[in-house]
């Protein structure tokens, strides 16, 4: 079951051209990542605080199917998988909130786990492998160990 997460556009999360600039959208993704997380009990300032392990995001795309405006209420579904022992990857669906048949946008981050001290690999911790557990969709992630093909458009 995906995570849920509702945002309305802000002035600041738009261009000149008054539409959603393409990175913001990225970054209301990451506001969703951060509910999903808190939600699962997570404590965010010691998550986001490199101690022993840090997951940086080594890859991101994002499509848009229409504009998005100031003031659209945005619905956004949040399905983590795990990857590999050592990745997982965000798949999102933006919809507006009140046309929640077709998203307007879909997203993807693309995380690994990494030693803060070594900067090595290590595998996901059990607090990420709990977050996960809450909202994998049961679809299977591709498992190669390589970021995903880009994606494709709805359906």
């Amino acid at each position: 079951m995906p995570f849920i997460y509702q945002r309305t556009v802000q002035f600041h999360d738009t261009d000149a051209a008054g539409v959603v600039y393409f990175a913001n959208l990225l970054a209301m993704c990451h506001e969703a990542y951060e509910a999903s997380l808190s939600a699962s009990g997570m404590d965010l300032r010691r998550f986001f605080s490199p101690a022993e392990e840090v997951y940086p995001i080594t890859h991101a795309e994002v499509d848009f199917f229409r504009p998005l405006f100031c003031g659209d209420r945005l619905t956004i579904h949040l399905n983590p998988h795990q990857v590999q022992s050592s990745e997982f990857e965000i798949r999102y669906k933006v919809y507006l909130s009140d046309a929640l048949e077709k998203p307007v946008s879909e997203a993807m981050t693309w995380h690994i786990a990494v030693d803060a001290t070594t900067g090595t690999r290590k595998n996901l911790s059990q607090p990420i492998i709990h977050w996960l557990s809450q909202y994998t969709d049961g679809q299977p992630a591709r498992g190669n160990g390589q970021p995903p093909k880009p994606l494709n458009g709805p359906d």
